[in-house]
């Protein structure tokens, strides 16, 4: 291991020696300065580990030291050397950046012990440095597939709200990756190396959520047969995400809306408050305003969560995004399942990106999985994707027409919502191939040019769609 570099920064010849050759024992490279000034541009272009420093100097204050190393360098190890001993000293010195404080004389352990202790401080600033780089970089952008300008909006606010500790709510369907970006909120704030805690509040029932969340003392409730920390304990300096918030119940919201507001809490069976610094990211796919005006959620837990709110797009509102998605899934399940899949047909594609998506992201991953895990070719055609899409769909029993007039609703519709899919997707093949030129288009799939426009109209498709493509 490289020797560690010590600078001592003292007016007296035998301090500086003697510390020397302490510090040289223990195989550390040490350099000195007998003034203030030359100490402390060392101490700012020099590169040392730990700086050892008088507070009386003849030409410049220790304390004045300090306080350019804190605006200049602030992660600079520095153990401050005194004759004068008092308790305000060492105060102000921690006040002003000291990591340690050091009365004279001291004796070389007491000398060995701070250096270590400083050298221990340093290591684990630069690997919790370290730590939220490579955080910072699993959760970066690129991540997050989309170049949509919506999406790109939501990055530029994320890049605002995440270094502050304000309260964010992401609003958006089911499917859009809110707990994705929630995570990219977190990575980029100042609690990244503390923890981040997801909780679905739609998995529990009210009582146990609050268990979950604040903990509980032994002997609370049955089966307490010791104390459990909650999620607002484990998220300490950290961020906890609540998902699906409206299915909080009011008793909980009030509760959270306590500890949003004074940073306390208490366990469960408790009967005092325990204190929690947490930041809260929340997330919903239903409009909490209506819900307010309904009685069914609190209006001041709203404003509480709703200081920082982010609108995710469904997927159907960011279509030039989809063929980013689908060929960023295909690559990591054809490697998850060594398979090769060259890619997408032409029809195909454009079939997936005329889809409405009602799952959003999560369907259309799901989706490229399954097609990866049935595909016996290089390619995925159009045929093969719409039966898989059509499995996605639930059909209840009531569904199942009773009557001759209700069966042929039902075909009707199943014929307007599938077929109708299949053959927008044609007429946008067709248009494509033929650079927009609809005479070309109908003759080339062997139709009349007043039936092949009749088709265009009925699914509002102009000849400028080919430049879509």
């Amino acid at each position: 291991m490289e020797a560690a570099n010590i600078l001592i920064v003292d007016d007296e010849q035998v301090i500086c020696n003697g510390c020397r050759m302490a510090l040289m024992d223990e195989n550390y490279s040490v350099d000195i300065r007998m003034d203030g000034r030359s100490g402390l541009d060392a101490i700012l272009n020099g590169g040392y580990d730990v700086v050892l420093l008088d507070m009386k100097l003849p030409d410049l204050d220790g304390m004045e030291i300090l306080k350019t190393v804190g605006k200049e360098k602030p992660a600079e190890q520095i153990i401050v050397m005194t004759g004068h001993f008092s308790v305000q000293n060492a105060v102000d010195a921690m006040k002003s950046g000291a990591f340690d404080y050091l009365t004279k004389p001291f004796s070389d352990d007491e000398l060995s012990i701070a250096v270590k202790k400083a050298l221990e401080n340093k290591r684990l600033k630069e690997e919790n440095l370290y730590l939220r780089q490579q955080l910072a970089q699993r959760f970066d952008y690129r991540n997050i597939i989309g170049e949509n300008q919506k999406i790109l909006n939501i990055f530029e606010g994320i890049d605002k709200v995440a270094p502050t500790d304000s309260t964010v709510l992401l609003c958006g369907e089911s499917g859009t990756g809110k707990e994705l970006f929630a995570r990219a909120i977190h990575a980029r704030s100042r609690r990244a190396a503390a923890r981040f805690m997801p909780i679905d509040c739609s998995t529990f029932s009210s009582s146990l959520l609050e268990s979950e969340l604040f903990g509980h003392v032994k002997g609370a409730f049955t089966g307490a047969v010791k104390d459990k920390e909650g999620i607002f304990e484990m998220a300490n300096h950290g961020s906890l995400f609540l998902d699906e918030v409206a299915n909080l119940d009011l008793a909980t919201q009030a509760r959270l809306l306590r500890a949003l507001e004074t940073h306390e809490y208490m366990p469960v069976g408790g009967n005092r408050f325990r204190k929690a610094d947490v930041r809260i990211i929340g997330a919903t796919n239903r409009d909490l305003k209506s819900m307010v005006a309904d009685g069914k959620f609190r209006e001041d837990f709203f404003y509480r969560l709703n200081v920082f709110p982010l609108l995710i797009p469904p997927l159907r509102e960011r279509r030039d995004d989809i063929p980013k998605l689908l060929y960023h899934f295909l690559k990591i399940y054809c490697q998850q399942m060594e398979k090769r899949i060259d890619g997408f047909s032409d029809d195909a594609l454009a079939f997936l990106i005329n889809h409405d998506w009602p799952g959003n992201v999560r369907q259309l991953k799901n989706l490229v999985e399954r097609l990866v895990i049935m595909a016996d070719d290089g390619s995925l055609g159009c045929e093969t994707i719409a039966y898989q899409l059509d499995s996605d769909r639930i059909r209840p029993p009531h569904a199942i027409p009773e009557t001759l007039d209700e069966l042929k609703r039902a075909k009707q519709e199943m014929l307007e919502k599938e077929f109708g899919q299949i053959e927008r997707a044609f007429l946008r093949r067709a248009l494509s191939s033929t650079d927009g030129n609809i005479t070309q288009a109908a003759k080339r799939v062997g139709m009349q040019r007043s039936n092949f426009s009749a088709l265009m109209k009925k699914h509002r498709l102009s000849a400028d769609v080919a430049k879509k493509i």
